[in-house]
């Protein structure tokens, strides 16, 4: 039997990575997109035979959406589920931030994750779903001004695609906080323990737990939900 594709964009490392493997273990082909060449490993690293795919694109580009609609069509043309996880931060306070710090975020977080959702949409099949990767941020974070406002529109996104791709594919959004990723470990020591110490459940999240909710966004558990943003962050917003 075939397995249904789920794509995950921003796939190499990361959520990205625990998403694809958790939905790889729900029986997903996962089709695993990112910029960086390390996806094609992290696929391999994951699943072999028809469990995973890792393929390299720029999702800016109209070639790198295509690329992605092309491994969809050379499987069986739809798309059960789609994870709009790819993201970049440039964080810098307001009045230093540059025109480029706020235009390549909103593009990456936005733009990208919007132009491939409009070009999938031919291939999403009845029941899919779409989840994309919001963050707590949006909620308004010091020094994230750009990155914030990108998150924020991914929920604004996430709830119009509800309303438009209704009754046939579901969407919705998830905002994590702070997560047990690179980036977070590359954090200054008091940064990080400010964050902890700010967060009722005393702790960071690890993927697998951001990758578990999407998962249970993806699947027929969740299909009368849509339209909504899940913030998950150990009730830091409290």
């Amino acid at each position: 039997m075939t397995r249904p594709t789920a794509v995950v964009t921003g796939a190499a490392r990361g959520i990205g990575r625990a998403i694809s493997s958790r939905l790889v273990q729900d029986g997903y082909h996962a089709l695993m997109v990112d910029l960086d060449p390390a996806v094609v490993e992290t696929a391999a690293d994951i699943g072999s035979g028809d469990a995973t795919t890792g393929l390299v694109a720029d999702l800016f580009t109209e070639q790198g959406r295509e690329s992605v609609a092309d491994a969809v069509e050379n499987r069986d043309g739809e798309v059960a589920a789609l994870v709009n996880n790819a993201g970049i931060i440039r964080d810098v306070r307001l009045v230093k931030m540059t025109k480029e710090d706020f235009t390549s975020v909103i593009g990456v977080n936005l733009g990208a994750s919007y132009l491939l959702t409009r070009r999938l949409i031919p291939h999403l099949g009845e029941g899919s779903a779409v989840v994309s990767l919001s963050s707590r941020a949006y909620l308004g974070s010091f020094g994230q001004f750009n990155y914030g406002m990108s998150k924020g529109g991914l929920v604004g996104m996430t709830r119009a695609f509800a309303r438009e791709l209704a009754p046939k594919v579901r969407c919705n959004a998830v905002a994590p906080g702070l997560t047990e990723t690179a980036m977070t470990r590359s954090m200054p020591p008091e940064v990080k323990s400010m964050l902890v110490e700010s967060t009722p459940l005393q702790r960071a999240a690890q993927p697998e737990e951001i990758a578990d909710l999407i998962a249970f966004l993806c699947s027929d558990k969740s299909s009368f939900i849509t339209g909504q943003v899940i913030v998950i962050e150990g009730g830091r917003s409290l």
